[in-house]
């Protein structure tokens, strides 16, 4: 059956040119005349980036996916195939809905009858990997149930394992694909497709984001109904709205319609730098609305998480970038580690600063966050810069974003939006107030090592055989001296925080 399947891979790589796509790297130019010679009959009259585009639409849903993903790699991609990808759609005719039943059936463990009161044949929405079903619990909860299509994991590992060994061809007889890390570029997404396969991780992060932003009148995200879930099914909360992009309806239903842009940026920025955990598929068929102006999230089977350094790197290029500090912006990459340690500053500063000093020609309500960091990777490249898979997400998520939310109000100022928002955070971390709480998390360590110092003096005096007792107990005193530095100004910041709050509630 692979044979086969690479047997039509062929044939429609072919039938679209890719091969002439492929071969006008070769240096020669022997093989690309080899090429036209064989195919002579061929009409090819589309530009290349959209005949890659109909040939994966032609392979079939996986294809489909991989495109859209390559899609989001504008650090690895030129302008006109990452936008022409970007038009790839999921569209795939739902699944037999006696499978489906089937498969909750088998997955739950028991009668459909008896898992819910009622449970709608017809799906409501269908995709490459799963279906949606309305359903109704036995308690009368409204709930949608989605349900992975049966087998696909079967097709995704045999087109996957097709996918590989082009990318190790690719890899093997083309010099550029080398820059285009073909290899790594369909781990990535085999781990991806692997993640989406397993509907209890989708819905353990739909769960996360619910816990995050349970009190907000910003954000719903249904709940997830855990006695109805296993790896190929996931229950959830019915959701009630129209989905974003009906911008007119929304009007209709007097939602504020640029406060719903300006919502939405600030609903981002609060999952990136307050949580560290972001929705990382919030294209218009994910994203609802309610009739109150709400937004409703769906489809949690991609998310992001990003590290204490992660935020603070992004925070600082923010800032820096619009403050045109372009040494700070060099600094920053440097201080993560993802710069090699021995990288000159100002030539990462003047390189910086060709690319991106250009794009205050425009009004800042015009400038791209997604091209800001975009135009980052692609410099930083240059500089031996390992661009992290996280930051590439959040670059595709913040592009999805900004084209929401200018959709909704073309005169979105998303830096105006955005940098309170920023700047907050910084003084959150950087400020006093990041440094009294580090010092309550810190606390409880202290308390701990306090009573081990009598201890740690004595394991240093065994060690005198190594280490002079002098020059040992010199570094112990030092640490004394510094603990109670450490504990004194503790103390201190007690007691203003006391007196401030005395202050505050009888002043």
């Amino acid at each position: 059956m692979r044979f086969f399947r690479l047997l039509k891979i062929l044939s429609v790589g072919i039938r679209f040119g890719l091969d002439e796509l492929i071969l006008q790297f070769e240096t020669s130019g022997k093989l690309l005349k080899v090429s036209r010679a064989l195919f002579f009959w061929r009409r090819l009259t589309d530009p290349p980036a959209v005949r890659l585009r109909r040939a994966l639409e032609t392979l079939g849903p996986i294809f489909v996916k991989f495109g859209q993903m390559l899609s989001t790699r504008r650090d690895l991609l030129s302008p006109d195939f990452a936008d022409e990808l970007a038009r790839l759609q999921d569209r795939v005719p739902p699944f037999d809905p006696d499978l489906a039943i089937a498969e909750v059936e088998r997955a739950l463990g028991g009668s459909i009858a008896t898992l819910y009161r009622s449970f709608e044949r017809e799906p409501v929405a269908s995709a490459s990997v799963a279906q949606v079903h309305f359903a109704v619990l036995p308690d009368g909860t409204p709930a949608a149930v989605k349900v992975l299509r049966p087998g696909i994991a079967k097709v995704i590992d045999h087109d996957l394992a097709l996918l590989e060994a082009a990318g190790a061809l690719l890899h093997a007889v083309w010099p550029e694909a080398r820059r285009l890390k073909p290899r790594e570029v369909v781990e990535e997404f085999r781990k991806a497709l692997t993640d989406e396969l397993d509907l209890m991780r989708e819905a353990s992060n739909c769960s996360q984001l619910r816990r995050n932003f349970l009190h907000s009148d910003m954000l719903a995200v249904p709940e997830v109904f855990w006695d109805h879930c296993a790896s190929s099914v996931m229950t959830m909360q019915r959701m009630v709205g129209l989905p974003v992009s009906h911008v007119e309806a929304l009007r209709a239903q007097g939602v504020d319609i640029p406060q719903l842009a300006r919502v939405g940026v600030e609903i981002f920025f609060t999952q990136v730098f307050r949580d560290g955990f972001f929705h990382a598929d919030m294209h218009p068929g994910n994203i609802f609305v309610s009739n109150t102006g709400q937004y409703i999230a769906l489809d949690f089977g991609i998310m992001g998480t990003l590290t204490d350094v992660d935020k603070n790197y992004l925070a600082q290029n923010f800032l820096a970038f619009f403050q045109r500090d372009y040494k700070q912006v060099a600094q920053a990459h440097i201080d993560a580690g993802w710069a090699p340690a021995d990288t000159r500053v100002d030539e990462f500063e003047a390189s910086i600063r060709a690319v991106c000093e250009p794009i205050f020609d425009k009004p800042l309500r015009e400038i791209s966050f997604g091209r800001v960091l975009l135009r980052l990777f692609q410099t930083s490249r240059r500089f031996n810069v390992e661009i992290q898979p996280q930051l590439v997400l959040l670059q595709k998520t913040l592009l999805n974003i900004e084209g929401l939310g200018r959709q909704l109000d073309p005169d979105l100022d998303l830096w105006k939006t955005a940098k309170p928002y920023l700047e907050r955070w910084m003084r959150e971390q950087l400020g006093l107030e990041g440094l009294l709480r580090n010092i309550a998390q810190e606390a409880s360590a202290w308390s701990k090592s306090l009573p081990e110092l009598p201890r740690l003096i004595h394991h240093a005096l065994v060690r005198q055989e190594r280490t002079p007792w002098a020059e040992e107990l010199a570094r112990l005193a030092e640490a004394q001296r510094n603990l109670r530095r450490v504990i004194n100004f503790t103390a201190a910041c007690v007691v203003v925080i006391a007196v401030l709050e005395l202050w505050r509630v009888f002043g």
